[in-house]
């Protein structure tokens, strides 16, 4: 009976000790779980303040983007206005350097144009003085022509005032024949050549203003009684007279001393 006793009273006992144990062990998990879950709401404290941080810093850079693209903004416009002023620039610069390089064009060009000119300028003096020289070469000629000239008309008046008669017409012994046509026809003047003077193209026959000699008169030149050419009186003297070549081929072939035969209408 005492052991029927005992054994319910040992399970119990057991049963006690179970339970105490189970409890225990319970309340060990419990702790764990309110420690875990005390741990949780710590993390997810943080998790919540940090999430605030980061709200906050979150406006702070979207402030600070909003800043900074407000600023990209004046940036832009900045090197906007300085790429203008910049391509303004080069564009001057570049028309600058086409101006210099046109004045270095031109400054050569008038460089050679100097030149052409100093060597045109020394070539018109050396020609100027070259006229000069001639012109006071033909101012001797014309002083010795003229003194010439000059010496012939004294010198046919000398012969004149003698009673010899320059220019007169030598009568054959045909002239006979011909005397009663003579009579009533004046005879054409004949004289000779005097000065031939080739480079202003006239010669100086011993004719002039006392024999009845005009200007526009023509005379034939002989030599060696050889007909080569005619010459237009253009200037008379009291004795003699100054006739231009009326072609080239008469001046080729005149010399002092020919004979010259009025031409008569």
């Amino acid at each position: 009976m005492a052991e029927k006793i005992k054994s319910p009273v040992v399970i119990f006992v057991v049963l006690i000790l179970v339970s105490l144990a189970l409890a225990g062990i319970g309340f060990s998990l419990l702790q764990k779980e309110k420690a875990k879950s005390s741990s949780l709401q710590q993390q997810v404290d943080d998790l919540m303040l940090k999430q605030r941080i980061a709200e906050t810093k979150l406006e702070e850079y979207k402030k600070t983007i909003s800043q900074l693209e407000v600023k990209l903004k004046t940036s832009q416009t900045t090197i906007e206005t300085l790429t203008a002023a910049l391509d303004k620039e080069t564009a001057e610069k570049q028309r600058v350097m086409e101006e210099v390089t046109q004045l270095k064009t031109d400054l050569e060009n008038q460089k050679s144009l100097r030149s052409d000119l100093e060597t045109k300028l020394s070539k018109t003096q050396k020609s100027v003085e070259e006229t000069r020289a001639q012109l006071k070469d033909l101012e001797d000629k014309k002083t010795q022509l003229e003194a010439k000239i000059k010496e012939l008309e004294t010198q046919a008046q000398q012969a004149k005032a003698q009673g010899v008669e320059l220019g007169t017409i030598v009568v054959g012994p045909e002239g006979a024949a011909s005397g009663q046509q003579a009579a009533t026809e004046p005879s054409p003047k004949e004289g000779k050549v005097l000065v031939v003077n080739k480079e202003y193209n006239f010669v100086v026959i011993n004719l002039g203003n006392k024999d009845g000699v005009k200007v526009d008169d023509v005379f034939s030149i002989y030599h060696s009684n050889n007909y080569i050419g005619d010459v237009k009186v253009g200037k008379i003297h009291d004795s003699m007279s100054a006739a231009d070549f009326l072609s080239n081929s008469t001046k080729d072939q005149v010399s002092e001393g020919d004979r010259v035969v009025q031409k008569t209408k």
